[in-house]
C-alpha cells in the first residue's frame, strides 16, 4: 500500500480524548508555541470523558509526529487520534 503524500507545511488535527477539558486545555498550552484552534467535540455518554478537536499548523512530519507523542505523554490526555 503506497503512502499518502502529505504537502508541508499544512494543518493538522488531532483528536484528543481525557476527562478534563480544563487539563487537556493546560496541557496543549503548554506543548504548542504557535498557533492553534482547540474547541470540544464531543463528551462520553456518562460524560465521563471529553473529546476535543486540536488544529494547528505543522512545517514537517517531525514535528507532527512530535506534538502526537507530547499529546501521548500528558497524563491529562488518555487517548490521541
Amino acid at each position: 500500500m503506497k503512502q499518502a503524500v502529505i504537502d508541508y507545511p499544512c494543518v493538522w488535527e488531532y483528536r484528543i480524548i481525557g476527562d478534563n477539558q480544563e487539563a487537556i486545555c493546560a496541557a496543549v498550552f503548554e506543548i504548542l508555541t504557535h498557533p492553534y484552534e482547540l474547541k470540544v467535540a464531543n463528551h462520553s455518554k456518562k460524560g465521563r470523558f471529553i473529546s476535543m478537536h486540536l488544529s494547528t499548523e505543522v512545517l514537517s512530519q517531525e514535528e507532527r509526529d512530535l506534538i502526537f507523542q507530547k499529546l501521548l505523554k500528558n497524563p491529562s490526555i488518555k487517548m490521541v487520534i
